[in-house]
Protein backbone atom coordinates (compact mmCIF):
# COMPACT_ATOMS: atom_id res chain seq x y z
CA UNK A 1 0.00 0.00 0.00
CA UNK A 2 1.49 3.23 -1.03
CA UNK A 3 2.58 5.85 1.72
CA UNK A 4 -0.61 7.43 4.03
CA UNK A 5 -0.62 11.27 4.70
CA UNK A 6 0.88 11.42 8.72
CA UNK A 7 -1.52 11.24 11.26
CA UNK A 8 -2.73 11.34 14.34
CA UNK A 9 -4.05 8.26 16.06
CA UNK A 10 -6.08 7.47 19.03
CA UNK A 11 -7.32 3.87 20.27
CA UNK A 12 -10.24 3.74 23.11
CA UNK A 13 -9.65 0.61 23.90
CA UNK A 14 -7.73 -3.06 22.51
CA UNK A 15 -8.54 -4.68 19.47
CA UNK A 16 -10.97 -1.79 17.64
CA UNK A 17 -13.54 -2.78 15.59
CA UNK A 18 -14.60 0.88 14.34
CA UNK A 19 -12.60 3.84 13.23
CA UNK A 20 -13.13 6.91 12.72
CA UNK A 21 -11.04 9.44 9.81
CA UNK A 22 -11.63 12.78 10.94
CA UNK A 23 -10.36 15.78 8.92
CA UNK A 24 -9.53 18.63 10.00
CA UNK A 25 -10.39 22.38 8.57
CA UNK A 26 -8.53 24.85 6.74
CA UNK A 27 -4.96 26.26 8.61
CA UNK A 28 -5.47 23.52 11.81
CA UNK A 29 -3.80 20.11 11.68
CA UNK A 30 -4.63 16.40 12.89
CA UNK A 31 -4.69 18.02 16.36
CA UNK A 32 -7.69 20.16 16.38
CA UNK A 33 -10.27 17.30 16.79
CA UNK A 34 -8.48 14.99 19.15
CA UNK A 35 -10.09 16.85 22.30
CA UNK A 36 -13.49 16.44 20.80
CA UNK A 37 -12.77 12.77 20.10
CA UNK A 38 -11.32 11.94 23.86
CA UNK A 39 -14.29 14.06 25.63
CA UNK A 40 -16.93 11.36 23.83
CA UNK A 41 -18.03 7.93 25.03
CA UNK A 42 -18.85 5.33 23.06
CA UNK A 43 -20.33 1.27 23.14
CA UNK A 44 -16.89 0.25 21.43
CA UNK A 45 -13.09 0.26 21.25
CA UNK A 46 -12.26 3.12 18.45
CA UNK A 47 -9.87 3.79 16.49
CA UNK A 48 -9.78 7.47 15.72
CA UNK A 49 -7.42 8.57 12.79
CA UNK A 50 -6.48 12.30 12.33
CA UNK A 51 -4.75 13.12 9.29
CA UNK A 52 -2.63 16.49 8.83
CA UNK A 53 -3.60 17.98 5.33
CA UNK A 54 -0.58 18.78 2.97
CA UNK A 55 0.97 22.51 3.50
CA UNK A 56 -0.07 24.41 0.15
CA UNK A 57 -0.38 27.59 -0.55
CA UNK A 58 -4.16 28.88 -0.17
CA UNK A 59 -4.87 31.95 -2.99
CA UNK A 60 -7.60 33.30 -0.87
CA UNK A 61 -5.38 34.10 2.02
CA UNK A 62 -3.05 35.68 -0.65
CA UNK A 63 -0.83 32.44 -1.43
CA UNK A 64 0.28 32.00 2.42
CA UNK A 65 0.99 28.16 2.47
CA UNK A 66 -0.75 26.29 5.09
CA UNK A 67 -2.55 22.63 5.58
CA UNK A 68 -5.04 22.79 3.35
CA UNK A 69 -7.19 20.02 1.53
CA UNK A 70 -7.03 21.93 -1.55
CA UNK A 71 -6.90 25.68 -2.78
CA UNK A 72 -9.53 28.28 -2.34
CA UNK A 73 -9.74 30.72 -4.87
CA UNK A 74 -10.23 34.29 -4.70
CA UNK A 75 -12.89 36.08 -7.50
CA UNK A 76 -12.27 39.68 -8.78
CA UNK A 77 -15.56 41.71 -6.62
CA UNK A 78 -14.89 39.82 -3.44
CA UNK A 79 -11.27 38.14 -0.90
CA UNK A 80 -13.70 37.15 1.88
CA UNK A 81 -13.82 32.93 2.27
CA UNK A 82 -17.24 33.43 2.60
CA UNK A 83 -18.27 34.84 -0.89
CA UNK A 84 -15.49 32.37 -2.59
CA UNK A 85 -16.75 28.80 -0.62
CA UNK A 86 -18.36 26.76 -3.66
CA UNK A 87 -17.41 28.81 -6.58
CA UNK A 88 -14.25 28.66 -8.69
CA UNK A 89 -13.79 25.04 -6.66
CA UNK A 90 -10.20 23.66 -6.98
CA UNK A 91 -11.43 20.29 -8.64
CA UNK A 92 -8.11 18.98 -8.79
CA UNK A 93 -7.16 19.55 -5.11
CA UNK A 94 -10.30 18.04 -3.81
CA UNK A 95 -9.71 15.00 -6.17
CA UNK A 96 -6.10 14.43 -4.96
CA UNK A 97 -7.51 14.57 -1.24
CA UNK A 98 -10.12 12.30 -2.06
CA UNK A 99 -6.79 9.85 -2.86
CA UNK A 100 -5.27 10.05 0.37
CA UNK A 101 -8.57 9.50 1.65
CA UNK A 102 -9.24 6.27 0.04
CA UNK A 103 -5.43 5.22 0.86
CA UNK A 104 -6.74 5.74 5.19
CA UNK A 105 -9.85 3.53 4.18
CA UNK A 106 -7.64 1.29 2.51
CA UNK A 107 -5.45 1.21 5.81
CA UNK A 108 -8.31 0.55 8.00
CA UNK A 109 -9.85 -2.14 5.62
CA UNK A 110 -6.19 -4.20 5.75
CA UNK A 111 -6.56 -3.88 9.55
CA UNK A 112 -9.58 -5.84 9.69
CA UNK A 113 -11.85 -3.26 10.07
CA UNK A 114 -15.18 -4.00 8.14
CA UNK A 115 -16.07 -1.24 5.57
CA UNK A 116 -19.32 -0.86 7.20
CA UNK A 117 -17.10 0.14 10.82
CA UNK A 118 -15.21 3.07 9.32
CA UNK A 119 -16.40 6.30 9.64
CA UNK A 120 -15.53 9.75 7.81
CA UNK A 121 -15.69 12.98 9.41
CA UNK A 122 -14.65 16.81 9.03
CA UNK A 123 -15.23 20.10 9.68
CA UNK A 124 -15.00 23.13 7.10
CA UNK A 125 -13.00 21.94 4.21
CA UNK A 126 -12.02 18.42 6.36
CA UNK A 127 -16.17 17.76 6.22
CA UNK A 128 -16.16 19.02 1.96
CA UNK A 129 -13.62 16.17 1.63
CA UNK A 130 -15.66 13.44 3.49
CA UNK A 131 -18.62 13.96 1.30
CA UNK A 132 -17.13 14.47 -1.94
CA UNK A 133 -14.97 11.34 -0.76
CA UNK A 134 -17.83 9.22 0.80
CA UNK A 135 -19.99 9.51 -2.12
CA UNK A 136 -17.45 8.22 -4.46
CA UNK A 137 -16.20 5.24 -2.08
CA UNK A 138 -16.69 2.00 -3.41
CA UNK A 139 -18.13 0.39 -0.83
CA UNK A 140 -20.78 1.40 2.02
CA UNK A 141 -19.20 2.79 4.90
CA UNK A 142 -20.64 3.06 8.49
CA UNK A 143 -21.69 6.93 7.99
CA UNK A 144 -20.04 10.98 7.46
CA UNK A 145 -20.03 13.32 10.08
CA UNK A 146 -19.76 16.97 8.10
CA UNK A 147 -19.50 19.88 9.89
CA UNK A 148 -19.89 23.34 9.50
CA UNK A 149 -19.08 22.62 5.80
CA UNK A 150 -21.11 22.09 2.34
CA UNK A 151 -20.90 19.66 -0.83
CA UNK A 152 -18.07 20.63 -3.12
CA UNK A 153 -18.31 20.45 -6.70
CA UNK A 154 -22.26 19.77 -5.89
CA UNK A 155 -22.35 19.67 -9.57
CA UNK A 156 -20.78 16.33 -10.35
CA UNK A 157 -21.97 14.19 -7.53
CA UNK A 158 -25.24 13.26 -9.67
CA UNK A 159 -22.91 11.29 -12.02
CA UNK A 160 -20.05 10.25 -10.12
CA UNK A 161 -21.74 9.00 -6.77
CA UNK A 162 -21.11 5.12 -5.97
CA UNK A 163 -24.40 3.25 -5.42
CA UNK A 164 -22.66 1.81 -2.69
CA UNK A 165 -23.00 5.33 -0.84
CA UNK A 166 -26.67 5.42 -1.10
CA UNK A 167 -28.54 4.89 2.53
CA UNK A 168 -25.18 5.56 4.02
CA UNK A 169 -26.17 7.92 7.56
CA UNK A 170 -24.78 11.38 7.37
CA UNK A 171 -24.92 13.45 10.36
CA UNK A 172 -24.76 17.69 9.28
CA UNK A 173 -24.60 20.16 11.49
CA UNK A 174 -23.88 23.89 11.45
CA UNK A 175 -23.46 26.96 13.04
CA UNK A 176 -26.52 29.59 12.37
CA UNK A 177 -23.85 32.52 13.08
CA UNK A 178 -21.35 31.23 10.38
CA UNK A 179 -18.83 33.75 9.12
CA UNK A 180 -16.84 31.64 6.89
CA UNK A 181 -19.41 28.49 5.45
CA UNK A 182 -22.17 30.13 5.37
CA UNK A 183 -25.29 28.32 6.82
CA UNK A 184 -27.39 28.94 3.22
CA UNK A 185 -24.73 26.61 1.73
CA UNK A 186 -24.75 24.24 4.62
CA UNK A 187 -28.35 23.89 4.34
CA UNK A 188 -28.50 24.05 0.67
CA UNK A 189 -25.79 21.74 0.62
CA UNK A 190 -28.32 18.81 2.73
CA UNK A 191 -30.83 19.72 0.35
CA UNK A 192 -28.97 18.85 -2.80
CA UNK A 193 -27.95 15.32 -0.88
CA UNK A 194 -31.64 14.33 -0.23
CA UNK A 195 -33.01 15.38 -3.69
CA UNK A 196 -29.78 12.96 -4.86
CA UNK A 197 -31.80 10.22 -2.31
CA UNK A 198 -29.78 10.64 0.53
CA UNK A 199 -31.08 11.52 4.27
CA UNK A 200 -28.95 13.65 5.59
CA UNK A 201 -29.82 14.42 9.25
CA UNK A 202 -29.35 17.89 9.79
CA UNK A 203 -28.11 19.86 13.07
CA UNK A 204 -28.19 23.79 13.51
CA UNK A 205 -26.50 25.16 16.63
CA UNK A 206 -26.88 29.15 17.77
CA UNK A 207 -22.93 29.37 17.07
CA UNK A 208 -20.44 31.11 14.54
CA UNK A 209 -17.70 28.32 13.02
CA UNK A 210 -16.77 26.13 15.49
CA UNK A 211 -17.72 23.57 17.40
CA UNK A 212 -19.95 23.51 20.79
CA UNK A 213 -21.08 20.80 23.30
CA UNK A 214 -24.75 20.41 22.24
CA UNK A 215 -23.24 19.45 18.66
CA UNK A 216 -20.45 17.02 20.57
CA UNK A 217 -23.50 15.29 22.32
CA UNK A 218 -25.61 14.86 19.42
CA UNK A 219 -22.25 13.24 17.39
CA UNK A 220 -21.60 10.94 20.04
CA UNK A 221 -25.94 9.85 20.45
CA UNK A 222 -25.58 9.49 16.63
CA UNK A 223 -22.23 7.22 16.67
CA UNK A 224 -23.82 5.27 19.82
CA UNK A 225 -26.70 4.05 17.63
CA UNK A 226 -24.66 2.87 14.67
CA UNK A 227 -22.12 1.05 16.85
CA UNK A 228 -24.68 -1.13 18.56
CA UNK A 229 -23.78 -4.73 16.38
Amino acid sequence: MSTVLPSITLQTGPEPRYSIIWLHGLGADGSDFVPVAEAMHLPAAVRYIFPHAPKRPVTINGGFVMRAWYDILASADSAEISDNIGRMEDGAGILASQVEIEKLIAQERQRGIEASHIFLAGFSQGGAVVLYSGLRHAERLGGFIALSTYLPLAGSTATEMNEAATGTPIFMAHGQYDPVVPYTLGKDSCGKLRQLGHTPEWHEYAMPHSVCQDEIDDIEKWLTQRMKD
